[in-house]
């Protein structure tokens, strides 16, 4: 398969000297799922946010579809790449019509242009456009506005999409039904996403590769069907960790009142 994107002996120091990321490389076939867990400040927004340049690796390159990123405009770099973050980034004066074709407004695209792509998108992600697209980001639920957020990722059809921890805000059964809904999409429009989570059921849910950062380092890059079958110490440490509240002992289906 071809590279969608690749990063390439990633380092990146902030002016104090401490090193956020060190000599990190990492390729992501085109249309897969790549998630990237850690412990908080193992590196992992930082890595994400090299992508579209919001954070300037001091050393290597990131190659989209196979072009350096450097030699990109930001224009041209930004438009190639969706952007989901946690709290979604809405603007609270514009309504979700105009939220999902912000993109497509600077693009020049007409208001008629705008108008079909943004209703064709909130279906896509289970909205009623003649119910939500006048609506503003206040009168929407935390889930609502997760899938308008999306929605607006995908305006201009990119093919890789960048998700830093886009559920990690919502109640459990609101996660769970955005992870099902992003599932199912992602399985229609073959988007290459670099996900950024803590959450390991997340990862093994919706990746296809899961790698794991340590101190701005990859300890882990492996196929979601091998990572807890890892006997790796670190990967054994994160599962363990995430997984404390499980009981380790299988309750006999046939005792009853405490007798077996």
């Amino acid at each position: 398969m071809n590279a969608a994107l690749e990063f390439q002996n990633i380092s990146a120091t902030i002016p104090s000297g401490r090193r956020l990321l060190d000599d990190v490389s990492l390729v992501l076939e085109d249309g897969t799922v790549t998630a990237i867990l850690g412990r908080s400040g193992s590196g992992k927004t930082t890595l994400l946010r090299t992508a579209n340049r919001m954070i300037e690796p001091s050393r290597g390159r990131v190659l989209v579809a196979g072009a350096n990123a450097n030699e990109l405009s930001l224009v041209q770099l930004r438009r190639k790449l969706g952007y989901v973050i946690q709290e979604t980034g809405l603007f609270p004066h514009f309504n979700t019509e105009r939220n999902i074709g912000i993109v497509l407004e600077a693009e020049g695209q007409s208001r008629e242009q705008r108008v079909t792509r943004s209703n064709e998108l909130l279906q896509l992600v289970g909205l009623d456009p003649s119910t939500f697209s006048t609506r503003f980001p206040h009168q929407l639920s935390g889930g609502q506005r997760q899938r308008v957020g999306l929605a607006r990722a995908l305006a201009a059809e990119p093919k890789i999409l960048l998700m830093d921890e886009p559920f990690g805000a919502l109640d459990p059964l609101t996660r769970a039904e955005m992870q099902d809904m992003l599932r199912d999409l992602l399985q229609r429009l073959h988007t290459t996403v670099l996900l950024v989570t803590h959450d390991l059921d997340e990862a093994l849910y919706l990746a296809d590769r899961i790698v794991l950062l340590g101190e701005g380092r990859v300890l882990a890059n492996l196929p979601r069907d091998q990572f807890l079958q890892s006997d790796q110490p670190e990967i054994v440490a994160y599962a363990r960790a995430f997984r404390r509240g499980q009981s380790t002992v299988t309750p006999d289906p046939i005792a009853k009142d405490g007798v077996a």
